[in-house]
């Protein structure tokens, strides 16, 4: 080899090995880059470096920062989060009224996931502890505290692919839904108190994006504690709640007098399907994969 291609070959082994090492260190300050991020009270929180310490307060968000790839990053949470099983060996911390904060601080968190509505959130922030409030109601908000956090986490793009799997995995449980079923107005309840998914809560936009109706409009809010005689007369179409609640509504004053329960057109879901569709986070496609299977069930529907 000549010594002006031995000279072409150094120049270009130095190229390839300066190009890697600012690929690296890019790389590297990404990993250590801060970000700045708003939460649902508006407030801004800035971060120094992406957050390896997280405790997570509400099961949404905590279903969230595993879905986003972060699941070992979390220290702590509150009593109710339980997907993935991984997390039950995790300290849990009481809930949003009953936060056990000695114990929370004792994890040395750098980031405390939590709703607006927390009574710790104050506390929290007097003892110096970053706290980024997410409680999404709607479907919109929702996506917005899935982008949110993934920024938060130092991975701003995965949010937005989270978010489009979501949608692809509802668009195809809502093309399953039977043509006879769409339009058909369901009760879908939460709580036995009753109180009722309405029209304006992310679940009542997950059932109109189903092709279903509701009993409960948006005037109402979105998860309204309901007088019974409303549900029935209103007589729904379909009675949709956990497998324990559609169990024992029969036994219900007046409540017999549902043809939706008389002729069996009720989706009782197992407890893990029922988290999936009362949590406004990365489950909701599964969760509209889950009413779209009990209304193919259902098949038809008698008038």
């Amino acid at each position: 080899m000549t010594g002006g291609a031995w000279r072409r070959l150094l120049l270009a082994l130095c190229g390839a090995l300066l190009v890697h090492a600012a690929a690296g260190a890019a790389g590297s300050a990404a990993a250590h880059a801060g970000v700045t991020v708003t939460d649902d009270r508006g407030q801004q929180l800035t971060l120094p470096r992406p957050p390896q310490r997280i405790v997570s307060l509400l099961p949404s968000l905590t279903e969230t920062v595993c879905a986003l790839g972060a699941c070992a990053r979390l220290v702590g949470t509150d009593r109710h989060s339980n997907w993935p099983a991984s997390l039950q060996g995790l300290p849990k911390l009481g809930g949003l009224e009953d936060t056990q904060v000695e114990r929370l601080v004792a994890l040395k968190p750098d980031l405390v996931l939590t709703a607006v509505s927390s009574r710790a959130n104050d506390r929290l922030e007097a003892l110096g502890l970053p706290v980024l409030a997410l409680e999404p109601q709607h479907w919109a908000g929702t996506q917005r505290a899935i982008v949110v956090l993934a920024s938060a986490l130092g991975d701003a793009a995965a949010g937005p692919a989270l978010v489009s799997q979501i949608e692809a995995r509802v668009a195809a449980a809502a093309a399953r839904v039977p043509q006879a079923l769409r339009g058909q107005a369901v009760y879908f309840e939460v709580a036995s108190s009753p109180h009722a998914a309405g029209e304006a809560s992310f679940l009542g936009e997950l059932l109109a994006r189903l092709g279903l109706a509701n009993i409960v409009p948006a005037t109402m809010g979105p998860f309204p504690k309901l007088n019974p005689e409303f549900v029935i007369r209103s007589q729904p179409a379909v009675v949709m709640a956990s497998a324990a609640a559609v169990a024992e509504m029969p036994g219900r004053p007046g409540w017999k007098a549902l043809r939706a329960l008389q002729r069996g057109q009720v989706c009782g879901f197992g407890a893990a399907a029922m988290d999936a569709l009362v949590r406004p986070g990365p489950r909701l496609g599964e969760a509209a994969e889950a009413v779209a299977d009990c209304l193919q069930s259902l098949g038809t529907i008698r008038p």
